[in-house]
């Protein structure tokens, strides 16, 4: 891994785990306090970490990339919005299938599609085209 590829990595880490905060404290503030169902939680947590993301990402992991933000802003949004998908898709049918509180099922569904984002942004969403 070249020291460029690692100071991508490291900083996605950062800005990952800081969007992933956000959408975490949101929906199980929101769902443990029974104002939103954990579906409708973890879509406001979604909402609310998005710009995290994609800002923290665009300015910091993903600075040496040479796309501008009109080809990079929908390619992330898509990255952003499969990842949630698949996210909802898991934790709806965790919650559904098994007793696993919501809190413990977000975490670790945040943990696996996050990997994904990374290669989905780093290959895709960021790069190419001014």
């Amino acid at each position: 891994m070249t020291p460029k590829h690692r100071h991508s990595v490291s900083w996605f880490v950062v800005i990952g785990a800081l969007a992933a905060g956000v959408h975490y404290v949101v929906a199980v503030s929101l769902e443990l306090t029974h104002v939103l169902n954990p579906i409708y939680a973890n879509t406001a947590g979604f909402v609310f970490a998005f710009p995290v993301s994609y800002f923290g990402h665009r300015k910091l992991s993903f600075s040496g990339q040479d796309s501008s933000n009109k080809h990079a802003f929908p390619r992330f949004f898509i990255v952003a919005l499969a990842g949630f998908l698949a996210n909802q898709l898991l934790v709806s049918n965790a919650i559904y299938f098994t007793s696993i509180p919501f809190w413990l099922v977000l975490g670790v569904v945040m943990v696996i599609v996050a990997v994904s984002t990374y290669f989905l942004s780093r290959y895709w969403a960021f790069k190419g085209m001014r």
